[in-house]
C-alpha cells in the first residue's frame, strides 16, 4: 500500500473513534510517540497503555478533523506525512475540550516508527 492510502485510512479510523485499533494496525512494535517536548514513549505496547489513559479522561467524543495533510513518501509505505487536525471531546469532568494539533510521523515499509503531536499548551 502506498503511503498516502496509509495515511488517509489512519485518518478514518480516528474519525470513527477506532483508535487503538489504529494503533494496533499502523504503529511499529517499536513506535515512539511524543508530546512536545516531552519525554518520549517508547514502544507500542507501552503507548497504548499511555492512549487508554487519555481514552479513559473522555466522557463523549465529539469529533475528530485531519484538515491538512503532507506526505513525502521515498519508497511503498515509507516516509513522512504531517497531519493537521483537531479533536473535541466532554471530559469525564465536564468540560468540553478541543485540541489543534499537528501529528508529525515517520513511516517505514507500512507502519509509524516515530511520531510527535505539536500544539498549544496555554488554550
Amino acid at each position: 500500500m502506498n503511503l498516502n492510502d496509509l495515511v488517509h485510512d489512519l485518518i478514518s479510523h480516528i474519525g470513527q473513534g477506532k483508535i487503538l485499533e489504529a494503533m494496533n494496525t499502523f504503529y511499529h512494535a517499536d513506535a515512539t510517540m511524543q508530546e512536545n517536548r516531552g519525554a518520549p514513549t517508547k514502544g507500542l505496547a507501552a503507548n497504548i497503555e499511555r492512549e487508554k489513559q487519555f481514552l479513559g479522561q473522555i466522557k463523549d467524543w465529539h469529533g475528530f478533523e485531519a484538515t491538512n495533510v503532507a506526505i513525502t513518501e521515498t519508497a511503498p509505505g515509507t516516509g513522512v506525512a504531517a497531519i493537521e487536525n483537531w479533536l473535541e471531546f466532554t471530559n469525564t469532568e465536564g468540560n468540553r475540550i478541543r485540541y489543534e494539533q499537528v501529528s508529525v510521523q515517520k513511516w517505514k515499509d507500512g507502519k509509524i516508527v516515530r511520531e510527535r503531536f505539536y500544539y498549544d499548551t496555554g488554550a
